[in-house]
């Protein structure tokens, strides 16, 4: 008689909790992990996996993504799937699509995260029929998810839908006594409705799309801290997540968030912020993160930086990547949308004397180093360009390197492609950076960026990093631990039923096959988009994660992505916080 649906066997078992691994056999019924043990029969098993030198672990849990519109049509969420991912975070960065009408959704989002306006919109035009939390938790809950879906509630759509768009971009309008009463009343149904809390952003160079409030920056830069502070009561009450985004501008704002962690009487407040770094640009960002963390948990807190386990690179095609909304010049041209009139600023005296200004501050905040001798051209029309960087060209010219760059942006437009590595490059610093314990793993930006990032595989990167150090004799934690970072710790923190794989627990599961890690995982390439008619940049890992079982159900099989992911229901659904 058959008593299992799948049965794992002789792999080495970790099970989300950080406790000591072993090699024994996991056996799967109704969607959950019904016995693990020492030879199991596999008579009794439906589907054997033989996963003898393979790790079998929980699903990794991705909780900083931006699959909020790709959910909609591409339920699948594959790309992150075949590395290993079972959960996923929507709603991050103050950007969900939950209250806020079709078009203003569609504006807050494509220009932040660089996925065209003109593929979301009709998107959501055609199939945006909800305005609160329970209803897109009911829509959620019916589309045929590859991927669980947990989410946040944004505060730029929660800002929108109350106060409209123009209004909620107004710096001399604050909420009514009414529309606050109705953010309140929305964020708390929210709760109820099991998401795991609220994003905001301070970060003032993320800009809105569209023509009715182009380039003004997201809604939720526009509110008083003490619209922020009454939002985090409904938080503190339900013990759920802010999650939010410093002023890169002005440093000293992030005690505003760190104040609401400490809470000096009644609950903390969990909060996470973007991002620990170690910045090529800056220093001291990464110390400083690691202090004022440290600090406020000592205090009370309840307080994590998220944190990339991997090199950031940042890719480029002309000047369209948001690293130069950083800056009064680099801003100047990215509101021009029209290509000519940004081409006539480019090449004005005045502008580049104002851009080569602006590159060349030393002391300013900022993300990127602003160093064109550190940045890579990839692609051109002008071959002999690929390969080399943008200061050794412009010296055998006789150039200023600023100049060079715009006369490249001008004559080559978006074809002139280059990247940059903007911080985490040292590897020993990274090492210690993700033993941090008041970092989370996370950040992939997934279903974002498509053309600027690629960190769909950021839970592989940093098995390799973990693997690597104990194979050169110098571990810089157990792989236990590593596993526990990726998916029991997060689903602890966030407050969702996942992360682990005892018996009882639903059968989210990864295999991997660890000598696969040795190759290389950072290099991206190109993919389909599905549904959207894109190509985008992903990662490809062959052999690494050879099967994926979501709900006790094969998502990725002999590391293909099955047909019937994101087309049959039975795979992930909606996780709502405990």
């Amino acid at each position: 008689m058959r008593q299992y649906d799948i049965l794992i066997r002789g792999g080495r078992y970790l099970d989300g909790t950080g406790g000591p691994s072993q090699i024994c056999d996991i056996a799967i019924r109704d969607g959950r992990v019904c016995e693990t043990g020492d030879n199991l029969d596999p008579g009794r098993a439906s589907k054997v996996i033989d996963a003898h030198g393979r790790w079998v672990a929980p699903g990794f849990i991705d909780t900083h993504t931006h699959y909020d519109a790709e959910l909609i049509v591409s339920p699948s969420l594959s790309e992150s799937v075949r590395h290993g991912v079972t959960t996923v975070l929507v709603g991050s960065c103050s950007l969900s699509m939950v209250c806020s009408e079709a078009e203003d959704a569609s504006d807050l989002f494509t220009r932040v995260e660089t996925v065209p306006r003109e593929k979301v919109l009709p998107i959501l035009q055609q199939h945006k029929r909800w305005s609160s939390p329970s209803e897109w938790v009911e829509f959620v809950r019916a589309q045929p998810m590859g991927a669980n879906v947990i989410s946040l509630l944004g505060h730029s759509d929660l800002r929108v839908a109350t106060m409209g768009l123009l209004r909620a971009t107004d710096r001399s309008v604050t909420p009514s006594a009414e529309e606050m009463q109705r953010m309140e009343a929305c964020l708390d149904e929210a709760m109820q409705q099991g998401f795991v809390g609220l994003s905001t952003m301070c970060l003032k160079w993320d800009k809105l799309d569209g023509e009715r409030a182009w380039s003004r920056s997201l809604p939720s830069t526009y509110a008083r801290w003490k619209e922020v502070r009454r939002l985090n009561k409904i938080l503190r009450r339900y013990n759920r997540v802010h999650q939010g985004a410093p002023n890169a501008a002005n440093p000293l704002q992030i005690f505003q968030y760190l104040g609401e962690s400490i809470r000096w009487f009644g609950k903390p407040l969990k909060t996470t912020l973007i991002s620990m770094l170690d910045l090529k640009g800056n220093a001291t960002v990464r110390p400083m993160a690691a202090l004022s963390a440290w600090f406020t948990n000592l205090l009370g807190g309840d307080f994590r930086w998220q944190l990339l386990p991997s090199a950031f690179s940042v890719y480029a095609d002309g000047m369209d990547v948001v690293i130069f909304e950083e800056f009064g010049a680099g801003e100047m041209a990215l509101d021009l949308k029209d290509q000519l009139e940004r081409n006539a600023l480019l090449q004005d005296r005045d502008y580049r004397r104002n851009f080569r200004k602006f590159y060349g501050e030393k002391l300013s905040p900022r993300v990127w180093q602003r160093d064109f001798a550190d940045a890579i051209i990839l692609d051109c029309p002008d071959p002999s360009l690929v390969g080399r960087n943008f200061a050794e060209v412009a010296a055998e010219r006789s150039e200023h390197v600023v100049d060079f760059f715009l006369d490249c942006v001008v004559e080559f437009g978006r074809k002139l492609r280059w990247f940059t590595v903007i911080g985490n490059g040292d590897k020993k610093r990274l090492s210690e950076m993700v033993t941090n314990p008041n970092t989370l793993i996370t950040f992939s930006d997934a279903g974002a960026h498509i053309r600027n990032m690629a960190f769909y595989n950021y839970p592989l990167r940093f098995l390799k990093l973990v693997k690597e150090s104990a194979d050169q004799g110098q571990e810089i934690m157990p792989l236990e631990k590593a596993i526990w970072r990726l998916t029991g710790e997060q689903a602890d923190w966030f407050g969702i039923d996942a992360g682990t794989i005892r018996v009882g627990d639903r059968a989210d599961i990864t295999i991997i096959n660890p000598e696969k890690l040795n190759q290389e995982l950072e290099q991206p390439e190109w993919a389909e988009m599905e549904n959207f008619g894109l190509q985008r940049m992903v990662n490809r890992n062959p052999g690494v994660i050879e099967h994926v079982l979501i709900n006790g159900k094969i998502a990725l099989d002999a590391g293909e992505i099955v047909p019937e992911l994101g087309r049959e229901k039975g795979f992930g659904t909606f996780l709502p916080a405990r």
